[in-house]
């Protein structure tokens, strides 16, 4: 027995208890008797079409011609027909008196008189359409007559509804039944509910009742002038009123109107079959029904017809309804790329279509299936979608980012091919604001940390430059320790000359992010050298640096002379136009300096020992097993000049140094050097001491670094192991591998003398007090003992 409940009006809003949907407002017009409303899921939300009829005696004709369409439309299947998807039969009662209402639920769908007012096409484009949707119908009309052997009997506007993705589906059901010439029962089945079926879209046979003609006609002729009715509602915009409109053509194409005439005919066994309709007809050759034929069979071609129809897709797609590309060819190309049907050509058309969407439909519709994509294993779509990033990926939000689209992205830092590591690189510049910083300093840093000494000069160049871009989104101690180190023991030393001139931008970009000391100590010591590269386009990027950083030190001094409690705090130089410019110069001379015909010979001379470029000398740099592809004549030149900052315990320079004497070895030198700090007789004196005392120990570079006899000490640099770098440059900013000047400036109250005159060595700490190591090389004790004597002869 029926639960009785309150009837639901279509608009009413509110649900019945037995149907799992919502039923909502009702369209303006539906076929026959049926209201069509739009509704919801219960379940999910899920936008449903809600046909309903209503009787008040269960014998009513039009409740039993409804029951018949919903067993028809439940059981026929096909993809131009209406999706069925649920029923109900409900009782209710209405004043006391009983109502039955007949439900039938099926995918979402407009009426198609509705959807053509929406829509609005004019043209050669509302001809595309129109083609489009007459195809699909005339599929579905071949479909029931020429495989089922059935008889639709009502085909017009109203019994043809329009999906979400522009598709033409057929339904109302209700008349449809079997035929079959040679058995009458078929035939009376046929015309049981013929009555339904308005006199104007009768032909001629039906309308007179001739059922020895019907019979002897065949199956598609009832249905090919249906066609007929339906081709001139559709073009005329008029709901036919009587039959005699059907002669009124002006409106029908002419490429249609031979094929128009022949479903027509008023002989039923002239009538044209729709299946020769779909075949033959020239109306139906346009680009956009053979565009939407072709991705619906894309399963079935190969992979060249693939590739070259896609690549020609971005082009036609913009000559195409744009309603139509965005509704039904964005959906069909994104699930061929989702399952692998697609090439990889057809994400740029994807990509391109997608722009045309508002960004909720583009979240919607596309960015779903590119978030899939990344875990593709097909490298041709890995680099479609570093290629095109910057299209999608402020779309992007960042949990997705973190969590689906980085763990992904991370494989191409350490592929084989260049080209994918550079594009992975440069998508960072768009997915690495959206990185937790965890998953930055733990992961992204350390794949940065080893593409700074990539072989491919341009990927050490982009590095920096990406560095550079992203020290904002870094935390304090993370910028702390890293970046100083990657420009200036990396950057600035690198072979390839628009690196250094990299690390140069990156320095003013980021100058907002260090102190006084570490400008001082560490930035300018480096920079100055670069004065007197080369290349002339670093010289000049070093001489604007050295401009910006002395103003930066200038205003530090003027601050503390004015007793400001602040002093020290600004930095003079603010990063965020900085960044802007390097953004912009890394995206534009980027590429074409770093040219695989540019990196060629650099990359090959990166893999051995380089030579020097500096104005004392040569000096071959045999690399660590960390960098085996940075190589550089300054590759070590001021690698820890005074650092009393974090950034001289940094893991950059860990990575970075290998083999080297490592900045992760300061903490431990220092401790090391404790005892030296106590032994001072002077602050004053104690500086000139130790700057006499230690080349003794390093005789061959810290001699020529702490005293005015260059010419004596440069033959001697090619001998040294870690300290030639000093010679190369001829004294610049303190670099050591084991600091002990670090020590010396600490214990000697910050003075910087102390710094520069006493270059770190190599060699521990305590052998430095003691004097070892004179008996060594024979040309040091020579050397030390020149110099101690002039020195006490000074004092």
């Amino acid at each position: 027995m029926f639960k009785f409940l309150k009837e639901v009006v279509g608009g009413s809003g509110t649900g019945i208890k037995d149907l799992p949907y919502t039923v909502a407002e009702p369209y303006p017009s539906a076929w026959g008797s049926w209201t069509h409303s739009r509704g919801t899921s219960k379940d999910d939300g899920s936008p449903v079409s809600v046909f309903s009829l209503s009787g008040s005696n269960a014998q009513d004709g039009h409740l039993a011609a409804a029951r018949n369409g919903v067993k028809r439309l439940r059981t026929v299947r096909h993809p131009n027909i209406l999706s069925f998807l649920h029923s109900a039969e409900i009782e209710t009662h209405d004043a006391g008196s009983p109502k039955v209402t007949i439900y039938i639920v099926t995918e979402p769908v407009m009426p198609l008189s509705e959807k053509i007012k929406e829509l609005g096409l004019e043209g050669t484009q509302r001809d595309e359409y129109y083609a489009w949707g007459l195809h699909q119908i005339a599929k579905a009309v071949s479909f029931l007559n020429n495989d089922c052997k059935l008889v639709h009997g009502n085909v017009c506007l109203a019994s043809v509804v329009v999906t979400p993705t522009l598709d033409w589906k057929l339904h109302a059901f209700d008349v449809l039944s079997e035929f079959d010439g040679g058995n009458e029962t078929s035939s009376g089945q046929m015309l049981q509910y013929a009555w339904l079926v308005g006199s104007q879209y009768k032909p001629m046979e039906l309308a007179k009742s001739d059922w020895d003609a019907v019979k002897k006609s065949p199956p598609w002729a009832i249905d090919s002038w249906g066609m007929g009715c339906l081709i001139y509602e559709v073009f005329s915009g008029l709901r036919l009123g009587k039959t005699e409109e059907l002669r009124n053509t002006g409106s029908i194409p002419k490429s249609l109107l031979p094929d128009y005439q022949r479903l027509l005919s008023s002989m039923p066994s002239r009538r044209l079959n729709t299946s020769k309709l779909i075949e033959n007809s020239e109306y139906f050759q346009n680009k956009l029904v053979d565009t939407i034929h072709f991705m619906e069979i894309l399963s079935l071609k190969d992979s060249v017809e693939k590739d070259t129809f896609f690549r020609k897709l971005p082009n036609l797609a913009e000559q195409l309804p744009r309603q139509i590309v965005l509704k039904k060819l964005v959906p069909l190309l994104a699930s061929a790329l989702e399952f692998g049907s697609a090439t990889a050509a057809a994400l740029t058309a994807l990509l391109k279509m997608g722009s045309w969407l508002s960004a909720e439909e583009f979240n919607v519709k596309v960015l779903p299936t590119i978030v899939k994509l990344f875990a593709s294993n097909d490298r041709a779509i890995r680099v479609g979608l570093l290629q095109h990033i910057d299209q999608y990926g402020e779309s992007l939000s960042a949990q997705v980012v973190d969590e689906q689209v980085y763990p992904h992205v991370a494989t191409g830092f350490s592929d084989t091919s260049a080209f994918l590591r550079e594009l992975t690189l440069k998508s960072m510049l768009i997915l690495a604001p959206k990185l937790s910083q965890r998953t930055m300093s733990g992961s992204l840093l350390k794949y940065l940390s080893k593409l700074q000494v990539d072989e491919e000069p341009a990927i050490r160049t982009n590095t920096t430059i990406l560095l550079g871009n992203i020290g904002s989104y870094l935390n304090e101690g993370t910028r702390k320790r890293v970046l100083i180190n990657a420009f200036t023991v990396r950057a600035l030393r690198d072979t390839f000359p628009p690196a250094r001139g990299a690390g140069i931008m990156a320095l003013c970009a980021t100058s907002s992010y260090y102190d006084i000391t570490e400008v001082a100590t560490r930035i300018l010591p480096n920079v100055v050298v670069l004065t007197i590269d080369p290349d002339s386009d670093v010289r000049t990027k070093a001489f604007q640096a050295v401009d910006q950083f002395l103003q930066i030190a200038k205003q530090h001094y003027e601050k503390t002379n004015a007793a400001d409690s602040t002093g020290g705090a600004s930095l003079g130089s603010s990063s965020v136009p900085g960044n802007a410019s390097l953004l912009g110069w890394a995206m534009s001379s980027l590429t074409l300096k770093g040219k695989p015909s540019d990196h060629a010979p650099v990359a090959s001379a990166s893999s051995t020992a380089i030579t020097s470029t500096s104005s004392n000398g040569t000096t071959d740099i045999e690399m660590p097993s960390t960098a085996p592809a940075r190589v550089s004549s300054t590759t070590d030149l001021a690698e820890h000049p005074v650092p009393t900052s974090p950034t001289s315990t940094d893991g950059w320079g860990e990575l970075e140094n290998g083999s080297n004497e490592e900045h992760e070895g300061d903490r431990d030198g220092w401790d090391e050097l404790e005892p030296l700090e106590e032994i001072k007789p002077t602050p004053a004196l104690a500086n000139i001491q130790a700057a006499q005392r230690r080349p003794v120990s390093q005789p061959i570079s810290q001699a020529k670094q702490a005293s005015n006899l260059r010419s004596k000490s440069t033959p001697k640099l090619n001998k040294d192991e870690d300290e030639d770098l000093w010679g190369s440059i001829a004294a610049p900013a303190p670099k050591t591998s084991k600091p002990l000047n670090l020590k010396a400036s600490r214990s000697e109250d910050d003075d910087p003398w102390a710094a520069i005159a006493a270059p770190a060595p190599i060699t521990k700490a305590k052998p430095l007090s003691a004097g070892r190591g004179r008996g060594t090389k024979p040309a040091a004790p020579k050397l030390g003992a020149q110099r101690i004597n002039r020195t006490s002869s000074g004092m």
